[in-house]
């Protein structure tokens, strides 16, 4: 490892990771609401709440696959030293991906569990430069009492994309990042396009 590519990672990275869980958390159970999660500085092509997702929820136990945008010999060194995640080459072994959504050709090789095994899908980290200013869409499902309407900044293809390797209870839980901020998108959300009057 090239210790030139070293950047800090948390400052107290045992709180900071319990916030971050939590944070992680609150966003899963409350799909289509943004979270701040502004805990570290950005990490050359990953944004600082993409960092603060990876310190949060990688380790040796998770294999991650990075899309070509974010791989970069900066943040393979800094996963590897502050995380120790394994790193793999074929997105259908990670239990993490970190991507751009303008990659969302990426969305169907990854692994989207078994009806007998649905934990076992990955978890996706999507990132944009806002998280909104796109084509409204209307998410329903579990943490939304009726429905949500969420306008997020991507092309039809990465939701026609994530419509493939959805059919609960297997799917692939996604986690949107745009700079400090996070909204997290279960596998157990509908998302429709807005109807048009």
């Amino acid at each position: 490892m090239n210790s030139q590519y070293l950047k800090p990672a948390f400052d107290n990275p045992v709180d900071s990771a319990q916030q971050g869980f939590r944070i992680a958390l609150k966003a899963i159970s409350e799909p289509g609401l943004s979270h701040e999660l502004g805990l570290v500085a950005e990490l050359d092509s990953l944004a600082p709440a993409t960092y603060a997702l990876a310190l949060t929820l990688l380790d040796s136990d998770t294999t991650v696959w990075l899309s070509p945008a974010l791989d970069t010999p900066a943040v393979r060194a800094n996963l590897a030293f502050h995380c120790a995640c394994p790193i793999t080459a074929q997105a259908q072994e990670a239990d993490f991906a970190l991507m751009l959504a303008s990659e969302a050709d990426y969305i169907t090789l990854l692994n989207k569990g078994t009806d007998r095994d649905p934990e076992l899908s990955c978890t996706a980290l999507v990132q944009l430069d806002a998280l909104d200013g796109g084509i409204p869409t209307v998410w329903q499902g579990p943490g939304i009492e009726t429905q949500r309407t969420v306008s997020l900044p991507v092309e039809k293809i990465f939701w026609q994309n994530r419509q493939v390797v959805t059919k609960f209870p297997c799917g692939i839980d996604m986690y949107f990042i745009a700079g400090e901020q996070i909204m997290a998108l279960p596998r157990s959300t509908q998302v429709n396009f807005q109807q048009e009057n």
